[in-house]
Formats: C-alpha cells, sequence, structure tokens
C-alpha cells in the first residue's frame, strides 16, 4: 500500500481521490496554479505545491514540475485524476523512471487504448465483445459503405431523422456529404 499519493489534478476529481486515500490511510499531496491556491482540494490534502502559473499548460500539464513536487514531498505514487496527464503514456513512464508508481494502466495499454484500431484489436484478441465494424481504419466513404451497407441501410431513417431535426445548423458540406451518402446507399441497392 501507498504511504503517500500525490494528485496530479484539481477540484472535484481531486477531492474524490483524497476522500479515498483518507478512508485507506494514506497521506495526500494537492498541486496546484496559482489561481487555485485557495482551492477546495488544496485545503483537504495533507501537504500541497503550488506548480506553476494559471494556465494549465505551465502548471498541471508540466510532468517535470509534478515529479519534483512528488520527489519533495515524499509522495511514492501519483495518481492523474481524469483529463490533463491521465491518458499520456510518457507521463507514466516518467513515474516509472523515477521510482514513483503511477496509478492508472500502463504505458503501453495507455497508447494501445489510443489508437482505436489497435484498441479494437486487443479487444478481439481478448473475446471482449466489439461493436460490427470493419477490420480497421477505412480510407473513404467508399470502403466505409462497402464493409456493412446493410447496417448504413438499417440507420438511415434514424440520420435523415437527425437531419430533419438540425435542419439549418448544418454547414452546407455535411448536408452535401449526407446527400451523396443516401445517394451511395441508393445506387447500392
Amino acid at each position: 500500500m501507498f504511504k503517500k499519493v500525490l494528485i496530479a489534478n484539481r477540484g472535484e476529481i481531486a477531492l474524490r481521490i483524497i476522500r479515498a486515500c483518507r478512508e485507506l490511510g494514506i497521506e495526500t499531496v494537492a498541486v496546484y496554479s496559482e489561481a487555485d491556491r485557495e482551492s477546495l482540494h488544496v485545503r483537504f490534502a495533507d501537504d500541497d505545491v503550488c506548480i506553476g502559473p494559471a494556465p494549465a499548460r505551465d502548471s498541471y500539464l508540466r510532468i517535470p514540475r509534478l515529479i519534483a513536487a512528488a520527489e519533495i514531498t515524499g509522495a511514492d505514487a501519483i495518481h492523474p485524476g481524469y483529463g490533463f496527464l491521465a491518458e499520456n503514456a510518457e507521463f507514466a513512464e516518467t513515474c516509472a523512471a523515477s521510482g514513483i508508481t503511477f496509478i492508472g494502466p500502463t504505458p503501453h495499454q495507455i497508447r494501445t487504448m489510443g489508437d482505436k484500431s489497435a484498441a479494437r484489436a486487443a479487444m478481439i484478441a481478448n473475446d471482449v465483445p466489439v461493436v460490427p465494424g470493419s477490420p480497421g481504419p477505412v480510407e473513404d466513404v467508399d470502403e466505409a459503405l462497402a464493409v456493412n451497407i446493410q447496417e448504413w441501410r438499417d440507420e438511415l431513417p434514424l440520420i435523415e431523422e437527425w437531419f430533419e431535426f438540425v435542419g439549418e445548423k448544418l454547414p452546407t458540406g455535411v448536408k452535401d456529404e449526407f446527400e451523396a451518402l443516401k445517394q451511395r446507399l441508393a445506387e447500392s441497392s
């Protein structure tokens, strides 16, 4: 079990992680930007570290600052929360290289799930049900239609209903593409 967890996030998600850690008897470290100095997650954490100015790109997204904050406070793990760096394989690798546990998926898992084709292949290889579709990326509309023309036909009434609902809000290019799709479906009957 961890002794101290740095939470590389802010707001409600940080508060939830702090509460869960507290229930488990684990100390917490809140990081914050200068703008978030008075935030609740900073007040409720056992320790806190300012990691930079207000823009997230200058604070919450700076991996070296987060690693330094963990090292300074003696945190043995980092919880990314969601958003920010939660799906960043480089961050997970940097944590591991620094001897800090990344509470989340492995860098390999992050990379795999970040690529839709690789993620689909991984799910199929592990007998996880996936929605019907192409076995990999398609290059154009014609190829997409060829993959499963009947499913396109089955969904067409729903798509048409949606187009009628949004009406004039759609850009002309989108309307033209939809009309071309309908034409292609009619021709392939």
